[in-house]
């Protein structure tokens, strides 16, 4: 058994890695505790979307730990040409990796919200459709461990791999130990799709790849689902860098 305090990129798998597999989680009570002030930030930043080469949006987030949970807020905004698009999420979990809260707003070119929130068995998912002002509901048969995987929310991306890099690897100072192509299955919901898939998780090596005008040497691991697959590309000090869907769409950590 591994000691979350023990890495030195501890802080960067949080609660929703290796704490969530090898530290005490928190009871009923602990997750109905407000936000201490003694949070502090393990990841921000922002990442570049390209389509055929060109920026055409930007994500700007934030990854926030505390001993009683973790916030991860993001932003995004893009423009093509006149249109522009405008979204904001926050996904509230707490330290054993289950969901607290999950809200999506978009801003521009509607005004839509969705907040996801567990009861008992069920996943809630309170939604307007930007028709009307009318709060609609519908509920999905998933537990709280379930991981949100938003569209156009890519460090949501990074946090499931850190969930599955505590569970499925070695990690030391340096590059994860993690056997080689054995896939680990996660429950995920898209609130924006309002659909669940499973995710596959594996690793794929070790790459050299050119970012920023500089060649780096950085893990690989595959995500793949029914909406797509991922390649993910993590730097030694487990930062997400980069990531490749397979149409061709590229994200890259400014």
């Amino acid at each position: 058994m591994r000691n979350c305090a023990g890495h030195s990129f501890a802080k960067l798998l949080l609660m929703v890695g290796c704490c969530a597999v090898v530290c005490p989680t928190s009871s009923a009570k602990d997750k109905d505790k407000p936000k201490p002030s003694g949070s502090h930030v393990v990841d921000s930043g922002t990442f570049g979307v390209f389509n055929s080469g060109a920026r055409v949006a930007t994500e700007t987030f934030t990854v926030e730990q505390s001993a009683t949970g973790s916030v991860i807020a993001s932003q995004f905004k893009s423009a093509q040409g006149e249109q522009v698009a405008e979204q904001s999420s926050e996904l509230q979990l707490a330290p054993s990796a289950e969901l607290r809260k999950y809200e999506w707003k978009e801003t521009s070119p509607e005004k839509i919200t969705a907040t996801v929130v567990p009861d008992e068995a069920f996943l809630i998912e309170h939604f307007t459709n930007g028709s009307d002002n009318k709060v609609h509901d519908q509920n999905f048969l998933l537990s709280a461990s379930t991981a949100i995987l938003d569209d156009y929310f890519f460090v949501q991306r990074e946090v499931l791999a850190w969930r599955y890099l505590a569970s499925a690897c070695k990690v030391n100072n340096s590059a994860p130990s993690c056997p080689m192509h054995q896939k680990v299955q996660f429950g995920s919901l898209n609130p924006h799709a309002r659909n669940s898939m499973s995710v596959g998780i594996e690793y794929a090596g070790r790459d050299k790849v050119n970012l920023h005008g500089k060649e780096r040497e950085l893990s690989r691991f595959l995500m793949t689902s029914e909406a797509g697959d991922w390649s993910l590309w993590f730097d030694d000090q487990l930062k997400l860098v980069r990531l490749l869907s397979d149409g061709g769409m590229e994200v890259v950590r400014d």
